[in-house]
């Protein structure tokens, strides 16, 4: 039954990859990896400068895809294979945040606890500057979340959804909102 001839893996797109990598086929992997590795290494150190950080979440995403390639739901649920790996890129990225904080000791000259900008606002501030990046930071966080997941990310309604933990609907809302006050402070 091998004699049904399979297109070349260049010639084949991410869906396709990633089903070929939930039956185990490495060469589809190496070639999902050699497509998107780039662009994801490129996102995570837009949120992290910690190289040492960005491997290892390069690594533990990678990894997860190999693993759970099967439960990829595809174009049939709404979703992207490269939407869909940057989900758990982003959720491990997330959890590394998480990590580090937790085992992070606070200098013994620190009692009253200042506000500091979280590892996302500092990636943004480097990235988008000027009236847009100082009214973007100006935005609500859970404003500002869902516009850099849609906008800075180039997620879908339904990828930010899944990767902020949100209902679809709630989603358009706030990307609605964070446009609006984006005009109006830009104008």
């Amino acid at each position: 039954m091998r004699s049904l001839r399979r297109a070349p893996l260049h010639e084949l797109d991410e869906e396709r990859l990633v089903r070929l990598v939930a039956k185990g086929d490495r060469a589809a992997f190496e070639e999902l990896y050699r497509r998107t590795s780039p662009w994801m290494a490129v996102r995570l150190r837009r949120r992290c400068a910690d190289e040492q950080i960005v491997a290892e979440v390069m690594q533990e995403t990678y990894l997860a895809v190999w693993r759970a390639a099967g439960a990829f739901g595809g174009a049939a649920v709404g979703g992207t294979a490269v939407g869909w790996i940057w989900t758990i890129a982003a959720r491990r990225l997330i959890d590394a945040f998480r990590r580090r904080a937790h085992h992070a000791k606070p200098p013994p000259a620190a009692a009253t606890p200042e506000s500091a900008p979280a590892a996302e606002e500092l990636a943004l501030a480097t990235t988008v500057g000027g009236e847009v990046g100082d009214a973007l930071r100006r935005l609500a966080p859970e404003l500002r979340q869902v516009l850099q997941a849609m906008v800075l990310d180039g997620l879908s309604v339904r990828e930010t959804s899944v990767l902020l933990g949100l209902p679809e609907g709630t989603v358009k809302t706030r990307a609605r909102r964070a446009r609006i006050m984006m005009r109006s402070a830009l104008t």
